[in-house]
This record gives C-alpha cells, sequence and structure tokens, in this order.
C-alpha cells in the first residue's frame, strides 16, 4: 500500500504540476494587474459586509467556511514537513505560492459565484458547475465532481485526524483510537446536521483558533527577536540556493514549498470556490476578493507563524536527498506537529506541547467539517435532480470512517494519500480555469468600472455577454 502510494504521488506531483501551479498565479497576478495588492482595501471591507439569506451565507461565513478548509493540519504539521524536507528555502516557496495564489483563488471564486445555482434551498457552485456551464464539457465535470468526493470524503481527511491523534498522544498521551473516537462523535454531530450548522460552527471557530494560535507564535518570536533577522535571511538564501547546506536540495525547497503551500491554502485546488458559491453577494468580484484574501490569512499569517516558531527556536531537522541528515537538531523526531511543540516548548514549558495539540484540534477539525461541506456539494452536483438522502448520509459514513481510520494509520501513508488527493484536484482545477478564465477577468472590469463611478457593484451577465450564468439572469 505505501510503495503504490508514493509512486502514484509521484506521479502526481511531478514537476510539471508544480510550474503549471506556479505558471497560473502568475498568468492571473500579471492579467489583474495583481489585484491581490491593488484591491486589499476592498478585501477586508468586504469581508464584513453583505448579510445571509435563507439561501446564502454572510460573506464572513464563506470566507470563514473557506478559511476553515484552508487553515488546517498543513499549517503546523505542513509547514513542519516543507522545512524538514526542503529546508528553510521552503518556507519562501510556501509565500510565493500564496501570493500567486491569491490570484487563482480570485479567478476560481469568481467563476464559482457566476456560474452557482440555488439547489434545494441552498446556493451550490464551485468547479464541476462552471466546467459544465462555462466550458460545456460535461465529461469533465463529471470528473472532477468524482475526484473531490473521493479526496475529500476519503483521502484527505485521514491527514487532519492523524495528526490530531498524534499531538494529542505527545501532549497528553491520549492513545490515537480513543482521540479518533471522539472526532468522530464530534464531527458527525455537526455534519448530520447540514450545511447552515456548519457555516455557523466555521464562523466561531476560526476566528479564535487563528488569533490565539497567532498571539503565542509573536510571544515567541518577540522573545527571540534578535535572531529574527538572521532567520529570515536563512530563508531567503535557502530558496535561491546561496545557502551552501541547502544548495543541494533547491528543486526539493520548490517542490516541498509549493506543494505544502498548495496543500495549505488550496489556492487553485478547487475547494475554496465551493465555499465561495454559497455567499450572498451582489457581485461575484466580491466574493472572488475575500477569497483571495483567506490565502493571505491561511499562507501569510498562520503558515508563517509556524515557519518562524521553528527556525528561531531550531526545533527542527532537514534530510538530503539520501534520506541522511543536513541538520540534526531533533534526533529520531518524528516529522509533523511535534516540530511545532517543541518549538513553542522552549518558551512555555508547561503547557507548550498541550496548547499546538489544541490549536491543531481546532484547525484539523474545522477542516474536516470544510471537507464534508465540498463532498456534500459534489454529491448534490452528480445527484442533478432531487435529494438522495441514502447517498449523503453514505459520504458522511465514509469521511467518519476514513478520518478514524487516519487517526490509527502512520502519518506517511495519511500524508501520501492526502497528496493524491489534492494533487488530482489541483490538475483538473488549474486547467479548467485558465481555459475559463475570460469571465472572471470581465467581472474584474465591470466591478472596478462601477466602484470608479461611485456605485455599490451589481452583477449583470447579459451585459457582459456571459452566459449560462443563469442564476444571475433570474435575480
Amino acid at each position: 500500500m505505501g510503495h503504490l502510494v508514493e509512486t502514484l504521488n509521484g506521479l502526481i506531483w511531478s514537476k510539471e504540476l508544480v510550474y503549471l501551479c506556479l505558471g497560473a498565479g502568475i498568468y492571473f497576478s500579471l492579467s489583474t494587474r495583481f489585484l491581490q495588492v491593488r484591491h486589499i482595501k476592498d478585501m477586508v471591507k468586504l469581508l464584513f459586509g453583505g448579510s445571509s439569506s435563507e439561501q446564502g451565507v454572510s460573506s464572513f461565513q464563506a470566507f470563514a467556511l473557506s478559511v476553515s478548509g484552508r487553515v488546517g493540519t498543513g499549517n503546523i504539521a505542513g509547514v513542519a514537513t516543507a522545512i524538514a524536507m526542503g529546508g528553510p528555502g521552503a518556507l519562501f516557496w510556501m509565500w510565493a505560492i500564496a501570493f500567486l495564489g491569491a490570484g487563482s483563488a480570485y479567478v476560481e471564486s469568481v467563476l464559482a459565484q457566476i456560474y452557482k445555482v440555488e439547489k434545494d434551498g441552498e446556493y451550490r457552485g464551485g468547479p464541476a458547475y462552471y466546467i459544465e456551464k462555462g466550458l460545456g464539457i460535461k465529461w469533465y465535470a463529471y470528473t472532477f465532481a468524482i475526484a473531490t468526493i473521493i479526496a475529500m470524503g476519503f483521502l484527505l481527511p485521514g491527514i487532519q485526524s492523524n495528526s490530531i491523534a498524534l499531538s494529542l498522544d505527545n501532549a497528553f498521551g491520549i492513545r490515537p483510537y480513543i482521540s479518533g473516537g471522539i472526532i468522530v462523535v464530534l464531527l458527525g454531530l455537526i455534519i448530520f446536521g447540514g450545511v447552515k450548522r456548519i457555516s455557523r460552527a466555521a464562523e466561531i471557530i476560526v476566528p479564535f483558533m487563528a488569533t490565539g494560535y497567532i498571539f503565542v507564535a509573536l510571544i515567541i518570536i518577540a522573545l527571540n527577536i534578535t535572531k529574527l533577522p538572521a532567520v529570515i535571511a536563512l530563508v531567503f538564501k535557502s530558496a535561491f540556493a546561496v545557502e551552501p547546506a541547502f544548495a543541494g536540495i533547491i528543486g526539493m525547497a520548490i517542490s516541498w514549498g509549493v506543494k505544502r503551500g498548495i496543500y495549505s491554502n488550496e489556492a487553485g485546488q478547487g475547494t475554496g470556490p465551493q465555499a465561495a458559491a454559497a455567499a450572498e453577494v451582489s457581485h461575484p468580484v466580491k466574493q472572488g476578493l475575500v477569497q483571495a484574501f483567506s490565502v493571505y490569512i491561511d499562507t501569510l499569517f498562520v503558515c508563517s507563524a509556524t515557519g518562524f516558531m521553528i527556525l528561531i527556536t531550531g526545533m527542527y531537522n532537514v534530510y538530503g536527498k539520501d534520506g541522511g541528515f543536513i541538520v540534526n537538531n531533533l534526533g529520531n523526531v518524528e516529522i509533523g506537529p511535534a516540530y511545532t511543540q517543541k518549538a513553542v516548548e522552549t518558551v512555555f514549558p508547561a503547557f507548550g506541547s498541550g496548547f499546538v495539540a489544541i490549536a491543531l484540534l481546532f484547525f484539523a477539525f474545522s477542516t474536516l467539517m470544510a471537507y464534508y461541506y465540498i463532498a456534500e456539494t459534489n454529491v448534490t452536483y452528480l445527484i442533478r435532480k432531487g435529494k438522495s438522502k441514502i447517498l449523503i448520509n453514505l459520504l458522511r459514513i465514509v469521511l467518519l470512517g476514513s478520518t478514524f481510520y487516519g487517526s490509527i494509520k502512520t502519518a506517511k501513508l495519511a500524508w501520501g494519500l492526502g497528496d493524491i488527493g489534492v494533487g488530482l484536484m489541483a490538475w483538473l482545477n488549474v486547467i479548467a480555469i485558465l481555459l475559463l478564465r475570460k469571465p472572471a477577468f470581465k467581472a474584474l472590469k465591470d466591478y472596478e468600472e462601477q466602484k470608479a463611478a461611485g456605485k455599490d457593484p451589481k452583477f449583470d451577465p447579459v451585459k457582459l455577454g456571459i452566459k449560462n450564468a443563469d442564476f444571475w439572469i433570474e435575480k
């Protein structure tokens, strides 16, 4: 099983996928004249604007739901893995894919809003919908939907539960099968309550968990502030092979930085658009900008907090291509949440490990909620007419089962399965948004023109020549 997973990962996460994701981010950033910089003020303002309705959630709820999917174990264990396998320079490439990926996140989220539908009293949308309605390729849309259900329902949940189980075992000695069982029970109570309950839970959990975690990180960085300039220099030198110790693994730095960056912030993967489509907004660009900002929250804030904590305290190992150590500060400590736990313990020895375990519990648990929502969105896409309670309940059972399975399996297998899921979705979605880019560009131009005229932008697809945006035409 392990060998098969490793082989599939090698095929899916080839250099071509890394270049595709970086290239798409560069192209969208240039084409939108770096909207991720120009519209930062609007991003923050729109975040708290708008309200929910019977069919949709507010901009902030959609943002929280999407951030709950983005901010997870990748922000703690994923950053540690990137540093261990790619050296400190991997953190720079995580920043790069986040900055460029904000452009991709904008495009995919705007497309989700343009081509969304109202079904069973709720807004639904995402890559499957915009591939069918925008590109007119049904088999492609079905392929993405099936790949997403497999990834979100089976392949990815194990990473989150595995990291929770490892951190709780390290901090409190709770056996993985016990923590796995508790997670399944709590998750079941929420996902059987429907999308509205998921968005309300995310709205409460996400701001609390992110704020507390970043606050602790800032304390640790402040107490080691004299080391910060050297750490920043090390990150940049390692990223461009200037630091001799890491010159031989620059390819690994780029690969692992992009790989873990995409896993963490999900820009271009096709997960964020599903939450974006649920938002009640007057113009698709409003939610596109909010979702671009969520990439910043994930990587530039939360991932950076983890990366700086690990590097500034020296609580990390770095492995060479031959599997030997380039840096060995921790001995044979398993790659993952233990790096972050040990970093926090250097300043807070009494509760550091427990704090990280609890933070990871919140991070990963909220991500599991988002995984279910995304998987359900694609099941409803495949069902077409009506709502099959049997299939929805089957999805819930499979997701809960894979969550428990992941908690008792090795971290390497859990991450390997998850990477396959992320890679499959990224290949399918990035190609789709490159092909379907024009409506997103037209929408941005329209939004900017209306803003310049002093108006609150309203979307009219007919005026822009965008076809099959049936929801907006009826609205």
